[in-house]
């Protein structure tokens, strides 16, 4: 297996990629959400809004959070039309989301011309409470299809998740645990292709990696560029490593 990581944005990334040319779109953007009003969403940075104050770790915050939920839509609606140019008949794009964005990600998926199939909780057992009210215990999985799932495969995989983000060793805010990912990259057909335009640390691509599939990341930040290049690299020898980049 290989892997291509591409630094830069995602979108002018995605328009350079052939028609037809990966079998996955599984990916993590920038939400852009969080706040009860439009000046607390976009004039804060990533680790103000999804950190705690409190928290021990010190991780890098990441650019993209500051959009408005108009832009957002529209934002989104372009890199998933691309996406879907570049996907096989039959592939599956799989977008995480937060219970204020699912909606507007739902939109965004329809309009990019995929068959929106559902949305699949998962549930952070260490999540944050809300004071006075329910936890904030999930996040949400909107998923669809480039024309027709593939029924010719004996593939039968899971509605939720239940896992708790990474706590040893996390080098990302919104890391996501790999056990989860090893699971959502199956729907990816072996020796396939997974797409992720917003890699951050890599857990999508070490995933893949794993499950004995190819990987197509972009990532806009240098910081969390050179931590997904670690992972990937980590999960090959020398010599199966592909890379590309701005001089590629």
């Amino acid at each position: 297996m290989s892997y291509t990581l591409h630094r830069g944005d995602a979108l002018t990334v995605l328009k350079s990629l052939p028609d037809e040319s990966v079998n996955a779109v599984i990916t993590d953007p920038p939400y852009n959400s969080g706040g009860r009003t439009s000046s607390e969403r976009t004039s804060r940075d990533a680790r103000t809004k999804y950190v705690n104050s409190g928290s021990a770790h010190d991780l890098q915050t990441f650019p993209g959070e500051n959009r408005d939920q108009r832009s957002y839509r529209s934002w989104l609606t372009a890199l998933l039309t691309e996406a879907y140019r570049a996907s096989t008949e039959h592939a599956v794009a799989m977008v995480f989301g937060d219970w204020r964005q699912e909606p507007t990600t739902s939109d965004a998926l329809q309009m990019a011309g995929w068959t929106w199939s559902g949305t699949i909780p998962w549930i952070k057992p260490a999540s944050r409470p809300r004071k006075g009210g329910f936890k904030q215990s999930a996040e949400f999985i909107t998923w669809g299809v480039k024309g027709t799932l593939d029924k010719s495969r004996a593939l039968y995989l899971p509605g939720h998740f239940i896992a708790s983000q990474p706590r040893k060793n996390r080098v990302h805010i919104t890391q996501k645990p790999v056990e989860i990912m090893q699971q959502l990259v199956r729907i990816c057909p072996e020796g396939g292709t997974v797409l992720d335009p917003f890699t951050g640390s890599g857990s999508t691509g070490v995933a893949a990696l794993r499950e004995g599939r190819q990987f197509i990341g972009v990532e806009l930040s240098p910081h969390y560029a050179e931590v997904a290049e670690r992972r990937l690299r980590a999960e090959l020898t020398q010599d199966d490593v592909v890379l590309a980049g701005p001089e590629a």
